[in-house]
Order: C-alpha cells, then structure tokens, then sequence
C-alpha cells in the first residue's frame, strides 16, 4: 500500500503583508518587476544581491493601494523579514509577521491560497507538478544567491523591467541583459534514478526544483544546452514564451 507523503517535507510558503505610505517607492527600489504595474494577480519577481543575483524569489501582488502581499518560501521568510528591516529603515511603511499559505492549482495555473482545503499533500505535488512544468520555479534557502534572474527565464515572465530604474543587482542585471547573455539558463527535463534536491549539480548542470515521477523524475535545471546534450537528461518542452532565447531580442 502506497503511503501519502509527508506535507512537512514538501515545499512550505509564508505570505506576508508590506503597507504604507512609502510602500510602492521602497518596493520600486528592491524589485525586478516594475511595482507601478502590479495588481491582483500574483506576479512572480525577485529582490537580488549586489552580484545580480536571486537573494529572495518572491510572487507579489497589489492587494490594494499602498498595500502589496508578498508570497515566499518559508524558509526564506526570516531572512527577508532581516532584510526590508535593514534596507527600510528610514522608509514608511509596515512589515506584517509572515502566515502559511498554501500551494494549489487553480484554473490550469500554479497559486496560492489561504484556504485550508488547499492545505494538502496532493496540493502541494500538483503545484509542485505544475510550477516545474510551466517554469514557475521557487527559491528555498539553498539556492539563495545561485541565480541570476535571466537565467530563470524571470524576464520572459514579466519579472523583470529594464526601464523602470534602478534596483538592488541593477547593474549587473542591465549589463548581462544589453552587452551578452547567459550561457546557461532555465530547462525543463526529465531523468531517472535518485530525485535531486534544489542546489544539486548533476555534473555540469544545476537543479532548481525537481519533483518524483512515476519513471524517476521531472526538474527544473539551469545548463547550458551543450550539457544537457551530453547528459542522460531527456529535455522538455516549456510554455512557448519560455521557449524562445533568453538573450535580449534584437
């Protein structure tokens, strides 16, 4: 008999509340996206390092006017508590405690839901199913700091903003963008044995997420493609949007 899986061992999501005054010009400062451009609908972003790297992946949405929810990886929470604490301490606005929330599929599409009917393994392996299929990758505590955006294929996602001005990482970020562009970036591929963990390297190649399947398992991996051809990874197919180039086009 077939056990279900343990939920506390699956991936974990907090969600927490940023308002005020000075809200959206704090966020314009952090972020990748643009915040004037936000609204219900969750869009997935980033606040980097110096390096014009992923410090903190995030799914943020404008739940109303100078007030943004902020969805991240649970074991990711603390620290960015830590760092809008720092970099928003002369700025007006109020930092929530985080609060579980919980992944589902709702509609064909990879969200999130405060219900606690969603609060469920299967849940959280259709999310899980479904995010690594569609490119909605998520950073865990791992990974921090691993990542360069347009390697995730962030931009191709609405994640990122080239003309909104500066940002924590944006110069580095800007540079990649408009003078080269990643040699290695966001695959979605199937293999078989032992299930990765996010931030393993299979030789050459670096897993983002990966999740169990019936013949081995399905990922996330950032590579470049002369890797995976020489790889026993069998490569799939993305949503259209994610199957163009990542360089900027011309």
């Amino acid at each position: 008999m077939t056990q279900s899986p343990d939920i506390s061992a699956l991936p974990q999501f907090s969600q927490l509340t940023i308002q005020g005054e000075d809200a959206e010009k704090f966020l314009q400062g952090q972020l990748t996206c643009d915040v004037t451009k936000l609204g219900l609908s969750y869009q997935a972003a980033a606040i980097c390092n110096l390096k014009g790297r992923i410090e903190f992946g995030i799914w943020i949405k404008k739940q109303a006017e100078k007030h943004y929810d902020v969805v991240i990886s649970s074991d990711c929470a603390d620290a960015l508590q830590a760092h809008l604490k720092k970099f928003g301490a002369f700025s007006k606005f109020d930092t929530s405690e985080s609060i579980a929330i919980y992944p589902c599929v709702l509609a064909d599409e990879p969200t999130f839901s405060h219900k606690d009917d969603h609060n469920t393994a299967e849940d959280t392996q259709d999310w899980m199913a479904c995010s690594i299929a569609t490119g909605n990758y998520w950073i865990v505590a791992a990974t921090q700091g691993e990542f360069q955006p347009q390697e995730l294929r962030l931009h191709q996602r609405g994640g990122m903003d080239y003309d909104k001005g500066c940002y924590l990482g944006q110069e580095v970020i800007a540079r990649i963008y408009f003078k080269s562009a990643p040699k290695a970036f966001l695959h979605y591929v199937k293999g078989s044995g032992v299930v990765p963990v996010a931030g393993d390297k299979l030789d050459k190649i670096q897993v983002v997420n990966a999740i169990e399947n019936d013949n081995g398992f399905t990922a996330l991996v950032v590579a470049r493609p002369e890797h995976l051809a020489e790889s026993d990874l069998n490569i799939l197919d993305l949503p259209a949007a994610l199957q163009v180039d990542v360089a900027r086009p011309k």
